[in-house]
């Protein structure tokens, strides 16, 4: 892996570079709606071929990629990230395909409602209601594994909590990105990385979750911030996050908890990297990162390495 400090353009820096000409765009009076067709452009490519079809997921806008030759009774379900305030299938479709590809297994991604105008837990009501939605289309739980990054890894953990505490079956397994797992902010990292991460600081983080949560919601409630919910009886977890991330202890933390309470679950600290860099094809880490998470994807899912061949 890449060294604590990337070399002057270095990929890293050109993905960065990326992010900030997006965010020097934007003042206090930009509205949200114009932030989302930013991001969405900026990040909206997608050059892996899969193939690509838009579907109503229990009410929810959906989008099916699907890699050549992926076994039928397996998917995965994707939640993007941004904050719960952007992101969308369009922004995050590139690095969905990547994953799907990777793993050989159809991709379920949706569009779940984003805050300030849909607050919580209008998001975790769209990500169950996808997640049924698999189900009414005849998979089994343990053909299901969930996946998303940032955001979008608190709704699948989320959702994983609210389907326990129901009594309802688990998917086999999930996949989380840089979560964010704890609303409140509380881990050292944000201070210890705030020089280190050029992107998210604590302030712009506690922002969001307010927008997310509404002036009077509880940045502690264990479906809004999984890290302060009992994580025990969860599916095996693949946590994977970078180093320089104010959010990184979102993950060492949720990892350490995990643990204690006997899930499997793996951590992979990515020295070096930013947030969600696995968005970024053009950094050499992103492509380990996807490789090892279609690897833990597939061996949850049951999908043999002849199914897995090109």
């Amino acid at each position: 892996m890449a060294g604590e400090r990337e070399l002057a353009d270095s990929p890293v820096d050109r993905a960065i570079a990326r992010i900030s000409s997006v965010y020097r765009g934007w003042t206090r009076d930009t509205p949200v709606a114009q932030m989302r067709r930013d991001w969405d452009a900026a990040f909206g490519t997608h050059a892996v071929p899969v193939a690509c079809e838009r579907v109503t997921a229990g009410g929810v806008d959906a989008e099916w990629l699907t890699p050549r030759k992926a076994p039928g009774g397996r998917a995965i379900l994707y939640f993007h990230g941004g904050g719960f305030r952007m992101g969308s299938v369009t922004s995050h479709r590139d690095l969905i395909a990547r994953l799907a590809e990777a793993s050989r297994c159809a991709t379920l991604a949706i569009n779940y409602r984003l805050a300030p105008e849909h607050r919580f837990p209008a998001a975790l009501d769209d990500a169950w209601r996808a997640y049924a939605f698999l189900l009414e289309q005849g998979l089994k739980p343990d053909g299901i594994a969930l996946a998303g990054d940032s955001a979008g890894g608190n709704l699948a953990l989320a959702v994983m909590l609210a389907l326990r505490d129901r009594g309802e079956r688990l998917p086999a397994a999930a996949v989380l990105m840089s979560p964010w797992t704890d609303l409140a902010a509380t881990g050292a990292s944000y201070q210890s990385r705030a020089e280190a991460d050029p992107i998210h600081q604590r302030k712009m983080i506690l922002a969001l979750a307010k927008d997310y949560l509404g002036e009077e919601g509880d940045p502690r409630n264990p479906l809004a911030s999984p890290l302060y919910a009992e994580l025990a009886g969860l599916p095996p977890l693949l946590i994977q996050v970078g180093n320089r991330e104010t959010v990184r202890d979102d993950s060492v933390m949720l990892a350490r908890k995990a643990e204690d309470a006997g899930v499997a679950v793996a951590l992979e600290v990515f020295a070096g990297m930013i947030h969600v860099f696995q968005m970024f094809p053009e950094i050499p880490q992103a492509g380990e990162a996807i490789a090892s998470a279609a690897d833990f994807l597939r061996r949850h899912l049951h999908i043999r390495a002849e199914e897995a061949a090109p």
